[in-house]
């Protein structure tokens, strides 16, 4: 029993090849991860042969239970019988490939057994294809989720095996002329050998499938680890400056011998192996990029001649070049090389076809943000050019009334005026400007409009901070502006305003406070969000300021308003961020 053990154990080696060839071909792989109609028809044929095979390769045993040493059984004489792997063959086809898949091979098996014996072993037709079905009713498809066989485990198949080979020893002592005495004989070692074989062919695939879960988690991580590092330079676009540091960030996380990067037609980037030839702002040197950007699919390169590069030094031997694209359009590639053709495995290909989808949403994304900022700074520039245009008829006419009076006054106010247009027109073409060019605008409005209004109003400055600090434009005017048209209420004398700017934190302090007569609760509450009609103004300026100041900073940058009967502040909180040089 022992030796007929042994010799089996030598066949179901066979069966444990198939599973290795079925997880490490990759044509056999395909065949085993996505069943479709043909890839089970292929599986038949595979199986098939692998039983024909197994009956080939069987041991033959003679009447009196002897081992006969014969290495090919084309044909077996009318007394003798065989121990083989067949069963296994049959029932791992049904495992993997279903009911059908099974039967089919079971059918196959049988016939073959018949020709290599007599029409007495005819039995063995129905008892392979009744294994082939019932093994493959524990067929459970492919998971959809992880495109991949939903295979029994390792244990469940050594018991569907343990079965099946009860099955056909059943059928043996039945209706085969050696009946008990042949089971009793090879029923051990075919049921435990045969049964352990499904185990190990169930375990050969199932560890593949847990090593490429393995190898696919750790890709995640690196993508997404990628994307992390490269989100802020794609952001920008792609150009020159991101794609060299997408490109050193790729080379030094992966481990490509060169990485490269191009436009449609260009190099952006080239880092790595190559570099000498591969230059940045040149045309693209290989055939396989003007593919990859034609076609719009991953090209894949195992030598230097399918690389094309037209350099016949260039030390590049093999080659992943995935396109890049943005609504659906190929705006430029991503390539990943190596000098060593065997070092490009199914895992870069993976990698590098999940940083195509990274990546080219992150170009999208950046693209997307640079149209949605100039369209802020087209909503800005709006807004900003939407200050009171009435100020300007006033100064002039107040400049006209001068000249009679005070020629040298009315010569300094037309300086200030033509100041505060020179600041006017800085303020319509920046969404921010100094705190020195902010102040000298307001000095100038402030000059020209309290010489309209000698003696009413009494104005106080007080700047603690670096006078380069930025800020929006027209900010300081508005809101002085706004304090002398409707703080006080026609009141002739004794009105006085506050200007201070300070730094609290990382931030500076915007402030406006005057004495003035307050403001109605029911007005307080919209100033700064909507129009507020009266017979002085609509509120607007405030609107359109603090709308700015949120577009451009944040919520936390909008106006507060605080009033009483003693007066009214307007404060905000504005990022410190100061021009450089």
């Amino acid at each position: 029993m022992w030796s007929l053990s042994l010799l089996i154990t030598e066949r179901v080696g066979m069966v444990v090849l198939l599973a290795f060839l079925l997880v490490n071909v990759k044509p056999f792989r395909r065949l085993l991860f996505h069943q479709t109609i043909s890839a089970k028809v292929q599986l038949f044929v595979i199986f098939s042969l692998f039983t024909i095979l197994a009956n080939l390769t069987g041991i033959e045993i003679d009447r009196q239970n002897h081992v006969q040493s014969t290495i090919i059984l084309t044909k077996l004489s009318p007394t003798s019988s065989v121990a083989n792997a067949r069963v296994l063959a049959v029932s791992s086809a049904g495992i993997t490939g279903g009911p059908w898949v099974g039967a089919a091979v079971g059918l196959v098996a049988g016939l073959h057994r018949v020709l290599q014996g007599s029409v007495n072993s005819s039995f063995y037709i129905a008892s392979s294809v009744l294994i082939g079905i019932l093994s493959g009713l524990a067929y459970r498809g492919e998971d959809r989720d992880f495109s991949r066989p939903a295979l029994l485990t390792p244990w469940q198949g050594f018991a569907v095996g343990i079965v099946m080979e009860v099955i056909q020893m059943v059928f043996i002592l039945l209706f085969s002329d050696a009946g008990w005495s042949l089971v009793r004989f090879i029923a051990g070692p075919m049921v435990i050998v045969n049964s352990l074989g499904t185990y190990v062919f169930l375990s050969v695939i199932s560890t593949y499938i847990k090593q490429e879960q393995e190898t696919r988690a750790v890709q995640t991580q690196a993508v997404l680890d990628l994307a992390d590092k490269t989100l802020p330079y794609f952001r920008t676009g792609l150009n020159f400056e991101s794609a060299q540091e997408v490109a050193r960030i790729i080379k030094r996380y992966t481990n490509f011998d060169a990485i490269s990067l191009t436009t449609q037609n260009e190099i952006l980037a080239h880092v790595g192996a190559g570099s000498d030839h591969h230059v940045p702002t040149k045309k693209m040197v290989t055939h396989l990029s003007e593919k990859a950007i034609k076609t719009g699919e991953v090209q894949i390169a195992h030598s230097e001649e399918q690389i094309g590069c037209s350099n016949p030094d260039c030390p590049l031997q093999a080659a992943v070049v995935v396109p890049l694209r943005v609504n659906d359009k190929v705006v430029g590639t991503l390539k990943m090389y190596y000098v060593k053709s065997w070092e490009l495995t199914p895992v870069e290909i993976q990698l590098a076809s999940g940083l195509e989808k990274i990546f080219s949403s992150q170009i999208a994304l950046g693209q997307a943000e640079n149209q949605a900022k100039l369209v802020r700074e087209a909503e800005i520039k709006a807004l900003q050019a939407q200050v009171n245009p009435h100020f300007f008829f006033n100064a002039i006419n107040t400049i006209v009334a001068m000249i009679r009076k005070d020629s040298d006054k009315a010569r300094e106010l037309l300086i200030q005026l033509s100041l505060y247009f020179r600041s006017n027109l800085l303020g319509v073409r920046e969404t921010q400007i100094t705190l020195q060019q902010e102040l000298d605008q307001v000095n100038a409005y402030l000059t020209l409009e309290l010489s309209r209004f000698p003696d009413r109003y009494e104005i106080h400055q007080e700047i603690s901070v670096n006078e380069q600090v930025l800020l929006p434009p027209f900010m300081l005017q508005i809101l002085l502006e706004n304090a002398l048209k409707h703080a006080f209420n026609g009141r002739m004398k004794g009105n006085e305003v506050w200007l201070s700017v300070s730094q609290v934190g990382k931030r500076i302090k915007v402030q406006v406070e005057d004495n003035g007569t307050g403001i109605k609760p029911e007005v307080l509450a919209k100033l700064g969000k909507e129009e507020v009609s009266s017979e002085s103004g609509s509120g607007t300026a405030l609107q359109n300021l603090n709308q700015r100041l949120i577009e451009i900073y944040d919520e936390r940058s909008q106006l507060n308003f605080t009033s009483s009967r003693a007066g009214t502040t307007v404060t905000a909180y504005l990022p410190l961020t100061v021009k450089e040089g």
